[in-house]
């Protein structure tokens, strides 16, 4: 089989590799779909911490089961060859302080397929453990359901937020992980929802996300502040306008992944006296199975979010595409024939 393999920071090659075997309480996986998100051009780039060289990436994959390793089905599960699934990435020790304390997601010793030191889904065919792959429907689409895992992180970033009956929520970015949150903060009781974003285009996806206070800066809005603000950029001057629009006694959240030195200026003075909360959220915490639900009851306008797939043989085009900033979500088709636009 073919699979791209990050050879070393900064390097990739196409190669021809044994089909995996799976091993104990493994399943095997064909893989239908696999998105490019920024955490990607971070292991590329050698700016994530603990990534292990050669590594095939990819994280957010579905596909169809073509073998079951021994033991698969000795307890919970009932997984079949030919059943279609979804893909929980993390992985992690059941040990440490923070698993035992119920932040696994927060494990000292966390791994996640295509991101650690373990394959992703970035080949034609790769291996995940029982426990982290989820049945989806015979009619859910296998390629948008590659969605399901950057949902299953905004879930956990709704965990952490009040999700109060009638806030107004402002959320800085219109990339995926902007869009997936502003169509989420409906479900969670907001009365608006406002999205920013420099990107014209992408202020077009979120209209047709569903998403109508659409502004280019939060100072063309008709309101100054708002209970919840969300940077899903991971821009430190976005950060620092985010925090200024806070209302009293509300919220802020540091979704998107800033630089790891970066440092941004806000006013402790004000986070006192306003009661400010700033919240963090990290990847995948319990919520996984919700987002399987959740994509499968329509919660999100897949269609309207995915704009290219891309054959194995062009992996770094669509990398150079993500690091432009051109498109909507891109995703490799590792058994496609051949590369397509989507959405034009």
């Amino acid at each position: 089989m073919r699979a791209v393999v990050f050879t070393a920071e900064g390097q990739l090659s196409l190669e021809e590799r044994p089909t995996p075997t799976p091993g104990f309480k493994e399943i095997l996986i064909e893989t239908a779909a696999v998105g490019i998100c920024g955490t990607d051009t971070h292991v590329f780039d050698g700016e994530f911490e603990g990534t292990v060289f050669p590594l095939v990436p990819g994280h957010e994959a579905t596909g169809t089961i073509v073998a079951l390793g021994e033991g698969v089905n000795s307890g919970v599960f009932d997984f079949k060859v030919g059943d279609h699934v979804a893909i929980n990435p993390s992985t992690t020790c059941g040990e440490c302080e923070f698993c035992l304390n119920g932040h696994q997601n927060l494990c000292r010793f966390w791994n996640g397929l295509g991101v650690v030191a373990s394959d992703g889904a970035s080949q034609e065919f790769f291996t995940a453990p029982a426990g982290n792959v989820y049945k989806l429907q015979p009619e859910t689409d296998l390629y948008e359901a590659a969605l399901i895992e950057p949902l299953a992180c905004a879930i956990r970033g709704w965990d952490v937020l009040p999700r109060r009956i009638g806030d107004h929520v402002l959320v800085y970015g219109a990339g995926t992980m902007g869009l997936l949150m502003a169509q989420l903060a409906t479900r969670a009781g907001a009365a608006t929802v406002s999205i920013v974003d420099l990107n014209q285009d992408r202020l077009t996806v979120a209209e047709e996300c569903g998403i109508e206070l659409r502004y280019t800066s939060a100072d063309d809005a008709d309101r100054e502040k708002w209970d919840v603000v969300i940077d899903c950029t991971g821009n430190l001057r976005a950060i620092e306008d985010a925090l200024t629009r806070v209302k009293p006694a509300g919220f802020f959240q540091d979704f998107g992944v800033a630089p790891a030195d970066g440092t941004a200026k806000f006013s402790p003075f004000r986070v006192y006296r306003d009661e400010i909360s700033i919240v963090g959220t990290m990847a995948v915490l319990n919520s996984f199975g919700r987002a399987v639900e959740m994509f499968e009851a329509g919660a999100i306008n897949a269609k309207a979010m995915i704009s290219h797939s891309f054959v194995l043989d062009d992996y770094e085009e669509a990398l150079e595409l993500f690091r432009r900033g051109s498109g909507r979500k891109l995703q490799i088709r590792p058994n496609d024939t051949e590369s397509r636009v989507l959405i034009p």
